[in-house]
């Protein structure tokens, strides 16, 4: 038993270790995704250890040290994401009707074909900007009945699990699409004008993630959220940037990209609201995002009900407030996390 538990601590010891070296190839960044499972699998060595432990012998000894070393490195990583952390997007005290924007974003799965539970949940959430990833010609097709709710949209179909459908309730203006960094990868661009007249740039984005099967590196998926992070930076308007960023709520990159655009992320101090993989409790993960800038605060977040895709619709309700910038905080790049953004930004 000494040896499996300390060969098991050694591998979670492996896990939590690959994530900091900064290699781009995905095997060092797909270990950033499962702090929360690490964390479990660490407790559960632990309690092992707790049964077994023999003073006799030097690997029990070693592996209660790595192991509680663990543990309290990724509760460390994954506090700020609990409801014992701070906030960084505070709530609404004074609900202001004109000048809130209710957005969903839903991952369908490309293959899936439950077009009318899709069509069903979007009815029950009723938001202004809906944002569908994952859509070909199929489901362009078959959601086309939005149109009747939503008389603004662009929409980019593609068959290779990257297009998007993009509709509004609320006016639309200087849409574009873009291919930032990969030119079958589109993003969205547009100006939503709240009821009030206030505009918010809103970009909407989908990154090749790090993974064998779809791209070997983080590479263009780190380029293109430092890129949206340049134009958030840069834009004279509020900003709110939604999508299926392939990425982690707690990940350096992430982190990077909070560093770089001035934007918040909402689920900091309410919780994980993991959107991936629908299908496997212990294997969820926070990849589905809203960020938004410090003049917008928080009505309402919640992930929604899965109509058999692979990832949860996340659903968040925000209310623009120009005084809010000065209430809420955003985090400061180092010179290091500047030099890095650079490289990344100019990497090929």
């Amino acid at each position: 038993m000494a040896i499996i538990l300390f060969s098991f601590s050694l591998l979670l010891l492996l896990f939590s270790v690959l994530p900091i070296i900064r290699n781009e190839y995905w095997i060092f960044r797909v270990f950033d995704y499962p702090r929360l499972q690490k964390f479990t699998l660490t407790l559960a060595c632990l309690g092992a250890l707790a049964v077994f432990y023999d003073s006799r012998d030097w690997m029990y000894a070693f592996s209660l040290m790595a192991m509680s070393l663990n543990a309290l490195y990724l509760i460390w990583q994954i506090f700020p994401f609990t409801r014992f952390a701070k906030l960084q997007v505070l709530g609404i005290t004074k609900t202001l009707a004109d000048q809130g924007i209710s957005l969903m974003v839903a991952n369908v799965y490309q293959e899936n074909t439950h077009y009318q539970d899709c069509l069903n949940e979007v009815k029950k959430a009723d938001p202004d900007v809906l944002l569908l990833l994952e859509t070909d010609d199929v489901w362009d097709q078959n959601t086309a009945g939005l149109r009747e709710r939503y008389p603004y949209e662009v929409k980019i179909p593609r068959d290779n699990t990257y297009g998007m459908l993009l509709y509004s309730k609320l006016e639309l203006r200087n849409a574009s699409v873009q291919y930032i960094v990969e030119d079958d990868i589109p993003s969205i661009q547009a100006e939503v004008i709240l009821k009030n007249g206030q505009p918010i740039q809103l970009y909407a984005v989908h990154p090749t993630p790090p993974v064998p099967q779809e791209n070997p590196r983080s590479t263009e998926r780190d380029k293109e959220l430092l890129l949206i992070a340049e134009k958030a930076k840069a834009s004279a308007l509020p900003v709110i940037v939604i999508g299926d960023l392939n990425d982690v709520a707690w990940s350096y990159t992430t982190e990077l990209f909070l560093k770089m655009s001035g934007l918040l992320d909402p689920r900091r101090g309410r919780g994980f609201f993991n959107s991936f993989n629908a299908h496997y409790p212990f294997l969820r993960f926070p990849l589905d995002h809203a960020f938004i800038s410090t003049d917008i605060k928080l009505i309402e977040m919640r992930r929604l009900h899965n109509f058999n895709s692979d990832h949860f619709p996340i659903y968040i309700h925000l209310q623009y407030e120009a005084s809010a910038s000065s209430q809420q905080q955003e985090m400061k790049p180092e010179a290091k996390d500047v030099e890095i953004a650079q490289e990344k930004k100019a990497a090929v």
